[in-house]
């Protein structure tokens, strides 16, 4: 028993609430370095300009400590309990990870966005502190607890994939199918996490163990791959990014940052494999508890960041939300870069279910919305002198279903949100004449500085699903599905998997 370490429950408790405060504002270095290098390469104009505005996101929110991201995640903690550790206190220690997480979450200088929801399948009441976290517990030889603790947002976190391969099927084929189904509401470019064999289950928790791990492809590359396992990174790797998916989904070189494996014996019969991306609000943190204390992040020096200062373009165009018409919106071509100034209002799953069932009721909505535009957003709460918390756009595929009745019955003429738009969205805003405008994922502190006034005029009981009026002040966004229903995330990363397809043609001759 001399070896025995004795860890108190509130040095777990307190590390976990301190990574994750960290995490929610100071971005990986591995993560910064390879993005720093996606952007100098980078020849796509409307990646780059989306990249730099995820850097220089990245930093402001290093400099202000607020979240790199509205949606501030579902924390997914891994533990390796040495077999010699013994804990002192009450708690177990799923209860101990989740007081740190309330804790973490409600902090008064950087509350972070509550976004759990308790009975799932029913009543969806949100938790109000984040908790409870996913939990995955491992006792291991050693006298050490060792703690991985993610954030994880719902926009990638809902692109994870998963199939029963057959034994002799090829894992390139499946990746390289699947991930165009992804879209772009996982905010690349990120990495991605794949889990190969055991069964179901634990494939798709090797997956997201796998996102844990740190961002090597170029060093992989240029010592050259040692294993099988070596080679199939960079295989996929190099598969992906020739899709030309790239930033955003905006067509462009670079669509993931690395690739990481884990695999395990599996059924002679299967060939489970799983794959979770990870978006560019990638956040996670490793720390070890040795009992002499909480363990403690030190705080990244900001000279370690790309000298990125993202800039309206010049050719943006002004536009005044006060006197917007439809025969404006009619006027702007996919892929033009507007600047919004004026007076919008938001609105997210939540808040469009309520409006849609008032609607067939008959019933009259709080707001009236014509010739107006919507934000699909949560923010997170202010704080100090803060008018809104960091408010990205949410994911816009999931309010397609809400889109016709909005367009036909609200007077609404255009829409703002994350990535691309579905069918039945894309069908709907062609009809009406309307417009959807893309902001940046993975920008939201950037985009919050933009806001200069915020107000709830309706659902307040919805929390951040409330519907909010935001006084604007050049908001930038670009033209992605324009009134003819033409979509920049279809011609986007069509042209440039061609060109990405030529560059390889005449690399192949050369």
């Amino acid at each position: 028993m001399s070896n025995q370490t004795v860890i108190a429950q509130e040095d777990v408790i307190a590390t976990v609430a301190d990574a994750l405060q960290y995490i929610s504002y100071f971005h990986p270095m591995d993560y910064i370095h390879a993005l720093g290098e996606a952007y100098a390469h980078e020849e796509s104009p409307a990646a780059k300009d989306a990249i730099a505005q995820i850097l220089t996101n990245s930093r402001m929110c290093a400099e202000g400590h607020r979240p790199i991201c509205q949606d501030t995640g579902i924390v997914v903690a891994f533990l390796k309990i040495g077999m010699n550790v013994h804990f002192e206190g009450t708690l177990t220690v799923a209860q101990m990870v989740d007081e740190g997480v309330r804790r973490a979450y409600l902090h008064p200088e950087n509350k972070l966005r509550a976004s759990i929801v308790a009975d799932p399948a029913f009543t969806r009441v949100n938790t109000r502190d984040n908790t409870p976290a996913v939990t995955h517990i491992e006792l291991v030889p050693g006298n050490t607890v060792e703690i991985t603790v993610a954030a994880k947002g719902g926009g990638s976190e809902n692109k994870s994939k998963f199939a029963m391969l057959n034994p002799s099927d090829s894992i390139r084929d499946w990746v390289v199918n699947t991930l165009p189904q992804m879209g772009a509401g996982w905010c690349p470019p990120g990495m991605l996490g794949i889990g190969i064999g055991g069964t179901a289950e634990k494939a798709m928790i090797m997956a997201k163990e796998a996102l844990m791990e740190p961002i090597d492809m170029a060093a992989l590359k240029a010592r050259g791959p040692q294993t099988p396992t070596e080679e199939l990174r960079i295989e996929l790797y190099d598969a992906v990014n020739d899709l030309g998916i790239g930033a955003q989904g905006l067509g462009g070189l670079s669509t993931i940052l690395d690739v990481k494996i884990i695999s395990c014996a599996t059924h002679a019969a299967s060939k489970p494999i799983a794959m979770i991306p990870n978006c560019a609000a990638t956040r996670h943190a490793h720390l070890v508890l040795d009992g002499s204390g909480p363990a403690y992040l030190p705080a990244p020096d900001l000279a370690n960041w790309p000298k990125v200062d993202w800039k309206p373009s010049p050719q943006a165009i002004p536009v005044d939300l006060g006197s917007l018409t439809p025969e404006t919106v009619a006027s702007w071509k996919p892929g033009d870069r507007l600047l919004l100034n004026g007076k919008m209002l938001t609105g997210r799953d939540a808040a469009h279910k309520r409006m849609v069932d008032m609607l067939a009721k008959g019933e009259p909505l709080p707001v009236d919305f014509t010739n107006r535009v919507i934000y699909y957003v949560g923010p997170v709460d202010p704080v100090r002198d803060e008018v809104v918390g960091p408010a990205g756009p949410t994911t816009a595929t999931r309010m397609d279903k809400f889109t016709e009745t909005m367009l036909a019955q609200t007077g609404l003429i255009a829409m703002v949100g994350k990535a691309e738009r579905g069918p039945a969205g894309i069908e709907a805003i062609a009809r009406h004449k309307a417009a959807y405008l893309m902001a940046v994922g993975g920008a939201a502190y950037l985009v919050a500085k933009a806001i200069k006034a915020s107000r709830v005029v309706a659902f307040e009981d919805l929390g951040m699903e409330a519907i909010y009026e935001f006084t604007v002040e050049n908001m930038p966004v670009t033209v992605a599905v324009d009134a003819t229903g033409t979509s920049v995330h279809k011609t986007g990363p069509s042209q440039w998997k061609e060109k990405i397809a030529a560059a390889r043609a005449l690399e192949k001759t050369a």
